[in-house]
């Protein structure tokens, strides 16, 4: 997912180099990139890197991108969508090959993130593409063993479009206090209750928390989407700094 940029951490940012050492298949238009980052320091769930490309006669395009997984070593993970006429994501689903280099920076942004030490309930919100930080904070919450309570409402065009569908489905499982509720905008699976829809008032007071539980809100997806959802969250009286948000966009 693409990802603006928020605030940089303390450290200088350096280009390192990292090499593909696997993928995976998520939707018909997406991918995750496991990548080998030599001397990566380290990273917390939220956070995004700028990955760029430098063609034989030196143009250079970089993009930025959402960490879909918690800190591990030198292993970073990044789930990428194709963008029709792309300069960069058609390049990391379609030729970048295993052992290829391609440069990295970051991490960046300070604001959106989450941290195992948090123990207030957490409500993730993500439109799209914009579930893989989210993902990003689900994995850390196992990780770290948290009791912290997680609810993620996840809207997206159809079932086919869903991100990390079999993962979700066995964390809902497996991981203590992980609720995952979607709303679907095109076309919902068989035997859904209710018709698709963009997310609304009744989608976020049913699956999230009561205001006075002072949850931590996170909400990521197209401008439109985080926005409605923002003053959503804000009505039903959450706290205007509690609700934090990242949007992205089409880059030119």
């Amino acid at each position: 997912m693409a990802a603006p940029t928020a605030g940089a951490r303390v450290a200088p940012l350096t280009w390192r180099v990292g090499r593909l050492v696997e993928r995976r298949t998520e939707t018909p238009t997406a991918q995750t990139l496991v990548l080998e980052v030599p001397g990566w320091p380290g990273h917390l769930a939220g956070q995004h890197l700028d990955v760029r490309l430098t063609a034989e006669d030196g143009y250079q395009a970089a993009r930025s991108y959402s960490l879909a997984g918690p800190a591990d070593g030198d292993r970073i993970e990044l789930t990428v969508q194709r963008v029709p006429d792309g300069e960069v994501s058609p390049y990391l689903i379609d030729t970048y090959a295993v052992g290829d280099p391609v440069e990295v920076r970051g991490p960046v942004g300070g604001w959106f993130v989450w941290r195992p030490a948090e123990t207030a309930p957490v409500l993730l919100v993500g439109g799209g593409s914009g579930v893989v930080p989210l993902m990003a904070m689900v994995r850390a919450r196992r990780a770290a063993g948290s009791r912290a309570p997680f609810r993620l409402l996840y809207s997206v065009r159809t079932p086919v479009d869903v991100f990390y569908a079999d993962e979700l489905r066995r964390r809902v499982r497996d991981d203590f206090g992980l609720d995952v509720a979607y709303v679907y905008t095109r076309e919902a699976p068989e035997g859904w209750r209710g018709s698709p829809h963009r997310i609304g008032l009744a989608d976020v007071n049913t699956h999230g928390w009561p205001p006075d539980l002072q949850p931590l809100c996170y909400v990521c997806g197209p401008t439109g989407f985080v926005e409605t959802v923002a003053d959503l969250l804000v009505g039903l009286g959450h706290e205007t700094r509690r609700v934090r948000t990242e949007r992205f966009g089409p880059t030119g």
